[in-house]
């Protein structure tokens, strides 16, 4: 038989400190990520809005999760989660914003497409580096007209 010792407690009093600690705290995850603020249903798709005013349409019948929905389930479909999930009581389905759009090949295309754009525009040391480099050579060689 194993014998577990008892490790002190980590609870801390609740002081003013703590709790605008965790406000701070609070407050930074929310800036920190796209939230959800309504969904509405216009057949055939979702369309759901985030606090920054942008949108997204998601075809319903491309998610199996939808299977058996009418109109009225549609419209009974709430924001949960902190704004990170699609909730319908009745249904008992809790699904997850960032997993439909991820289920969708186009809109992970798009989303491949803006990170590498902006992690093209990133500079490192290395980047430099290798513009040194090629300065050094010659620069970047001229593009070759084929009309000639």
């Amino acid at each position: 038989m194993n014998i577990i010792k008892a490790k002190p407690s980590a609870r801390r009093p609740l002081t003013e400190e703590t709790i605008d600690a965790a406000i701070k705290r609070g407050e930074a995850n929310r800036a920190s990520s796209l939230q959800a603020v309504s969904v509405t249903y216009e057949k055939p798709s979702l369309v759901i809005r985030f606090e920054d005013g942008s949108g997204v349409l998601l075809p319903v019948n491309r998610y199996p999760e939808f299977n058996g929905f009418d109109a009225q389930d549609y419209a009974n479909l709430t924001i949960g989660f902190a704004g990170t999930a699609l909730c319908h009581e009745g249904k008992d389905l809790d699904v997850s914003i960032a997993g439909l759009i991820s289920a969708s090949p186009s809109l992970m295309a798009m989303a491949a497409s803006v990170v590498a754009s902006r992690n093209g525009r990133q500079s490192s040391a290395a980047k430099s580096e290798a513009a040194r480099a090629n300065g050094k050579k010659g620069g970047r060689p001229r593009k070759i007209d084929p009309a000639v």
